[in-house]
């Protein structure tokens, strides 16, 4: 009697000690108390950051500096979305963030494409057969504006899964909100007035900036970064550029500038960066990198 009275009571302090550790008072994958947040990419990572606040712990899956689609996931970051409360991502960017939230995180996975109207992944012109297998473009946080509503949703998604910090959530999604706002503002005056609206880019990242202010995108390469554009294609884009009077050919800091500098050469313009933000700046935030890239736009495309 003595030895089973024993086994319950130390049955019963493992229990206690078991559930106090384990986070399990919050959310799912909360830890804490704070809700575990896996953002894919670095526009996604600031989001969850901003609106998660001191309430969430915010893992992001691509370093920065490495181009987002080409990740690969390790064994511990598999295992990191398969405890993680909300991975937020974007469909069709990361085939290996596709698969794992798929296989390990169905119903914890938030795809912030499908929350915005999407365009074509074929809008603009670029490469036959260079648009990936999306059937939309996934690039949608270059437009500020579609950043402001999914930053609404995700402030929305967590208030609900999190209710004791709800309204700290949606007040700072208001207050990101209410940035996103201005710098859209800011970028629509600024790419108003401008003497051209054709746009060369190393690859077709920009077709959401080009749909919100009126521009016409040209891509060397399709969705795909690393894709090769054929001798075809790239004269095909030379032609288009003359014609336009293009002076920028825009490159990005993530992938090689080569073949942007072949056809600056052909066509007698010059090179310039144009940031699809698909990494974290090295200085600087989303904000700050969208503002430079108004800054080269307009220079590009002789804005007043």
């Amino acid at each position: 009697m003595r030895t089973a009275s024993l086994l319950a009571a130390l049955t019963a302090v493992l229990t206690v000690t078991t559930a106090c550790g384990s986070g399990q008072a919050g959310p799912a994958g909360a830890q804490g108390g704070k809700t575990d947040i896996t953002a894919a990419m670095y526009p996604l990572q600031w989001l969850a950051e901003r609106i998660g606040g001191p309430d969430a712990t915010v893992t992001a899956l691509t370093k920065p500096g490495v181009e987002p689609h080409d990740l690969e996931l390790s064994p511990a970051q598999v295992a990191g979305i398969e405890a993680t409360g909300l991975v937020v991502y974007v469909k069709d960017v990361q085939p290996a963030v596709d698969e794992a939230v798929e296989q390990h995180a169905a119903g914890r996975g938030l795809d912030v494409a499908s929350l915005v109207k999407t365009i074509p992944s074929s809008a603009g012109e670029q490469g036959e057969g260079e648009t990936g297998d999306a059937a939309h473009d996934p690039h949608v946080w270059l437009d500020p504006s579609r950043m402001a509503v999914i930053a609404t949703k995700l402030g929305d998604r967590l208030a609900e899964a999190d209710p004791a910090h709800a309204k700290g959530y949606r007040d700072r999604a208001a207050a990101t909100v209410a940035d996103l706002t201005t710098l859209d503002g800011e970028m629509s005056r600024g790419l108003s007035g401008c003497s051209s609206t054709a746009i060369v880019t190393s690859h077709a990242a920009f077709g959401y900036l080009a749909d919100r202010y009126k521009l016409r995108q040209i891509g060397i390469n399709g969705i795909d970064p690393e894709a090769e554009p054929s001798p075809a294609r790239l004269a095909e884009v030379a032609k288009v550029a003359k014609q336009e009077k293009v002076t920028t050919i825009f490159s990005e800091a993530l992938v090689s500038p080569k073949v942007a500098e072949v056809l600056s050469t052909e066509i007698g313009a010059k090179t310039a960066v144009l940031d699809p933000v698909e990494s974290q700046p090295a200085n600087g935030d989303y904000l700050s990198a969208m503002r430079q890239n108004l800054s080269a736009l307009q220079t590009a495309l002789g804005c007043s």
